[in-house]
């Protein structure tokens, strides 16, 4: 089975389940997390060495003031409590998005487990809050302007969101929807696409290798032509 070297996921339909299981919507997201560390671990299982996760996007934001709270809380809490676990498994972290706009708190956990760093690293773990990718578009574009340089491709990834990772070779959407919503859209271009009716509170480890089982079977080109 082929594995990708990096790993993105848009974890959707939180909401939707818990709707059918009676619960409300934040008991989703509580379960979402859960799937998350099994995620993190089966990952370094399989060895994927960068995983994004897409975790409150700039269009969140629109949901009711009572669940964008919540969120921020179940976020900050779960960086409180579950940190000590990331020097234990090998785990990286780090985010990307905006960050004038997160509570304090929450923005004080981010930045103490950033950093954290293990002895052994395993995986980079990056979640993206309060990410769009237009935004950091038209962020980057800021950032080489205001550094008095002529931007370039490469230039580009320098002062994206994402210097250090390669861009993913493979993007996981849970939940049904067949669309990126505006997820890395610059990192993207040739990244391979694979969508699941699956809930994000129900994609377990063999749901991730339906989706590397199709990875595998992809052939990706690249724009050339492959010598038959």
């Amino acid at each position: 089975m082929k594995i990708p070297k990096h790993l993105a996921v848009i974890m959707d339909g939180n909401g939707r389940w818990a709707r059918e299981s009676g619960l409300p919507r934040i008991a989703g997201h509580y379960e979402g997390v859960k799937r998350g560390e099994e995620l993190v671990d089966a990952c370094i299982e399989l060895g994927i060495r960068w995983l994004t996760l897409f975790a409150f996007s700039t269009e969140n934001w629109k949901r009711p003031d009572f669940e964008v709270n919540a969120l921020m809380r179940l976020l900050e809490g779960y960086l409180r409590e579950r940190s000590h676990l990331l020097l234990e498994k090998g785990i990286r972290v780090s985010f990307i998005g905006r960050r004038d706009r997160l509570p304090k708190g929450l923005l004080m956990e981010m930045e103490r487990v950033e950093k954290l760093r293990p002895s052994e690293e395993k995986i980079h773990v990056i979640l993206a809050i309060d990410y769009g990718g237009r935004d950091e578009i038209l962020r980057t574009f800021k950032k080489i302007s205001e550094a008095g340089l002529e931007p370039t491709e490469k230039l580009f990834n320098l002062f994206s969101d994402l210097p250090e990772a390669p861009d993913p070779d493979l993007l996981i959407r849970t939940g049904g929807e067949k669309r990126i919503s505006n997820f890395l859209l610059w990192h993207l271009a040739y990244t391979e696409l694979y969508f699941t009716d699956t809930y994000w509170p129900d994609f377990r480890k063999e749901e991730l290798v339906k989706a590397l089982e199709d990875f595998s079977r992809r052939e990706r080109r690249f724009g050339a032509i492959l010598q038959e």
